[in-house]
């Protein structure tokens, strides 16, 4: 009997919810097992707060905001299993009674940068990649514990316990303090390398954290727990149901593509990220490609930059255009590091424009940001290929987050890469992966083969062209010579 009929046999019902908690909202997709159909959706937004590198969130609206989605998918009463994946890195402290000590630090929070070059003098950088798989940046667990004991001791003093963003919500929902492979592997003291806890990082003076505080790294096919009587109530889940461990949120996007090793995707929010599924794990001493664990029991090489899509909204706002009035850049250069930047590493940046003429329109300043954008994530990808297995250089690029939609971005991202541009038949894929999951408890499916079984065919939107290496020499040659600007002493 083929396996999408044993499903509907065995579960001739049966739906699925995968949540992804992300910076700024949570979506939850509810799915039929059998069909791998979206039947219903729901989201809410919760807070960040913070200036000068700082964001944060109180976890509390994470939960309300997860109960207010699940509500308003309005099949809460109807699902029979869920999983969440969230964004990666972000500090969750807690008392002993599993309360937060103070709101969450969030990946985007940029305070840690000179805790991580702390802590990467303090082993040198060969010795993380090749000990942990990953250089620590502001980004990382690590370095932010490391910010927490320096900057507020006496909250770091009271620390029973340490989540990350979906493992603090899986525990509110069955009670259980787990992690998986891929979000434990953001934190830079577990190593994917390894698949331990690395007790050199945990011992050390700048971030002393005791084993007892951290939840137990499960394989991705385990169940975390079962929804709780409380729980059920706050959100509307029956209790009972059985939970799935999660995933950090392009480790559940990875999933929910079913991507072969060796596939370039690009994903364009808050953030901008480019990856490709690994056989082995990775080491790269520069810190640009971070060699994290995937959702599947293998490996995910990375690269994160913090501006991408709410960088060139910006800037549109500020040239009073739209976002997709765009103009051929003629020579301009935008380095969009508004936030900082993440890959290159320049936490304390500012973003910078060169290039200006009389003649320079709103419309080719827009376009070079465009490219500073995409850039970033080019260098990267070129460098996973180096780094990691190597990329099928035939495979078109999967372009996936909120700026897939955008033909400025697709455009930008076919010119700069070379490469055809397709797009997955469903863009929530951080929820749909953490579905996947979700699924695999019901059915005791490999959560890969659930995910390429739901999977449709992907759009070509672009065709594979000739690579503009014209456009990013210039622009790494203004980076090169801009380092002075970009890092403030």
């Amino acid at each position: 009997m083929p396996v999408r009929q044993m499903i509907r046999s065995s579960h001739p019902s049966a739906l699925v919810a995968g949540v992804d908690s992300s910076t700024q909202s949570t979506k939850v997709v509810v799915v039929d097992v059998a069909s791998g159909v979206v039947v219903s959706r729901g989201d809410a937004r919760h807070l960040v707060t913070g200036s000068d590198g700082a964001r944060e969130t109180d976890p509390a609206l994470w939960w309300q905001a997860f109960a207010t989605a699940v509500g308003r998918t309005g099949r809460g009463s109807s699902i029979a299993a869920i999983s969440i994946a969230g964004q990666q890195h972000g500090l969750v402290v807690q008392d002993a009674g599993g309360a937060p000590l103070r709101p969450a630090i969030l990946w985007n929070d940029t305070r840690a940068a000179p805790d991580a070059l702390a802590l990467r003098e303090a082993f040198g950088v060969d010795w993380w990649a090749d000990a942990v798989g990953v250089v620590p940046v502001a980004s990382f667990t690590a370095a932010k514990l490391a910010w927490l004991r320096r900057c507020e001791p006496r909250v770091a003093a009271a620390i029973a316990g340490v989540r990350l963003p979906h493992d603090h919500l899986t525990e509110r929902l069955c009670g259980e303090a787990v992690t998986d492979r891929s979000d434990a592997s953001g934190t830079a003291w577990w190593s994917a390398v390894t698949g331990r806890y690395v007790d050199q990082v945990l011992g050390h003076p700048l971030v002393e954290l005791d084993r007892s505080a951290l939840p137990r790294v499960l394989s991705e096919r385990e169940q975390a727990g079962v929804v709780g009587v409380v729980a059920a109530g706050a959100t509307g889940l029956r209790s009972g149901i059985p939970v799935g461990v999660g995933a950090g949120d392009n480790a559940a996007a990875a999933l929910g593509l079913g991507i072969a090793p060796g596939a370039p995707v690009i994903s364009l929010g808050t953030s901008g990220t480019v990856f490709a599924r690994s056989t082995s794990p990775t080491a790269d001493p520069s810190g640009v490609v971070a060699g994290f664990a995937d959702a599947s029991g293998g490996y995910l090489p990375l690269a994160c930059t913090l501006n991408a899509t709410l960088a060139i909204d910006r800037l549109a706002s500020l040239l009073g255009i739209g976002i997709e009035v765009v103009e051929p850049s003629e020579g301009v250069v935008v380095l969009p590091y508004l936030d900082g930047e993440r890959t290159p590493d320049h936490p304390l940046a500012a973003g910078l424009i060169t290039g200006l003429r009389h003649s320079t329109t709103p419309g080719a300043i827009l376009m070079a940001a465009y490219e500073g954008a995409v850039a970033s994530l080019v260098t990267a990808l070129d460098e996973i290929g180096r780094r990691a297995s190597p990329l099928d250089d035939d495979a078109p690029v999967v372009l996936v987050g909120g700026g897939a939609r955008g033909a400025a971005w697709r455009a930008v991202v076919a010119r700069l890469t070379g490469r055809a541009v397709v797009l997955a038949a469903e863009q929530e894929l951080v929820a749909y992966g953490a579905a996947a999951q979700a699924a695999a408890l019901l059915t005791g499916e490999d959560p890969v083969a659930i995910a390429r079984r739901w999977s449709g065919e992907r759009e070509l939107v672009l065709p594979a062209g000739q690579r503009d290496d014209r456009v990013l020499a210039r622009i790494a040659d203004v980076h090169e010579h801009a380092r002075l600007l970009l890092d403030p002493t």
